[in-house]
């Protein structure tokens, strides 16, 4: 509003000169757009990043799943094969560990190995001679359940989508339906007669649609004859003549020969159907 004064002239009054400089702060007037003086426009959002998108839609893939698989599986040979763990056997245990401390880096490290196709008589046979029957038995027994549950679950997460498809022979139709009908009966027996390698047995249960608590449970009883077998053994490796290592071995071959003589009937079995 306008005051007039005592000389006559209008002057603003302090709440109205207040607005009138408070407008041109928040928008451009009249003779600033029709000079074209450039307004401020509005920055627009970032754009969803596409890598991660990308990224995200090929892990759903499954085929990309399955190379990953396969990526995973040669870094733990390559690992292997260079940190060479039969070294074990000749050379021993690191002095710096020992006790419950070494027995739990040692299953560890079994059920590691396991993963990457080392097999499990040589590991069995180390846990033996390096903590003796009884804690050689139950380390063994740990890194088996433990790289069994890892293998499995690499296999189902990483493997089943793209593998379940190729499922086609008579053969592995036959075998797919044992596991995933009579998962615990099935994988006992193969724990039990070690006539299918470790390794082998763990990715078929895990193509096929077998739950996770009947194979571990299946893993962990039907490997405790041939682990305390091998770990007996390793015990006692030193005194080959000894009663305790002859039953050991002969603990080892009786299963062995009663798996291959099943594994020959089941074969011819399914040539006759």
């Amino acid at each position: 509003m306008l005051d007039a004064n005592r000389s006559g002239t209008a002057a603003a009054s302090p709440r109205a000169a207040g607005t009138e400089l408070a407008v041109p702060l928040t928008a451009p007037t009249a003779a600033a757009v029709t000079a074209g003086a450039p307004m401020a426009t509005p920055v627009p959002p970032l754009p969803r990043s596409r890598f991660a998108a990308r990224c995200a839609r090929v892990l759903r893939s499954p085929h990309a799943r399955l190379s990953l698989l396969f990526a995973l599986l040669a870094g733990g040979v390559v690992a292997v094969v260079l940190f060479e763990p039969q070294r074990l056997l000749t050379h021993g245990w690191p002095p710096q560990l020992g006790g419950v401390a070494a027995a739990v880096v040692f299953s560890a490290a079994y059920g590691l190995c396991t993963v990457a196709f080392v097999p499990r008589p040589l590991l069995n046979l180390a846990a033996g001679a390096l903590f003796g029957s009884q804690l050689g038995l139950s380390t063994a027994l740990a890194g088996t359940v433990l790289g069994a549950g890892v293998a499995f679950g690499l296999g189902r997460l990483l493997g089943q989508d793209a593998l379940r498809p190729l499922l086609r022979g008579r053969w592995l139709k036959a075998a797919d339906g044992q596991l995933s009908r009579h998962g615990f009966r099935s994988m006992l027996i193969a724990r039990l007669f070690p006539g299918v390698p470790f390794w082998a047995a763990n990715y078929c249960a895990a193509v096929s649609r077998m739950r996770w608590l009947p194979f571990l449970l299946a893993t962990a009883l039907g490997s405790v004859p041939n682990t305390a077998a091998y770990a007996v053994a390793g015990a006692r490796a030193s005194t080959p003549t000894s009663p305790a290592f002859l039953i050991a071995m002969g603990c080892i071959a009786l299963p062995a020969l009663a798996g291959s003589v099943v594994a020959w009937r089941k074969r011819h079995q399914l040539r006759g159907r």
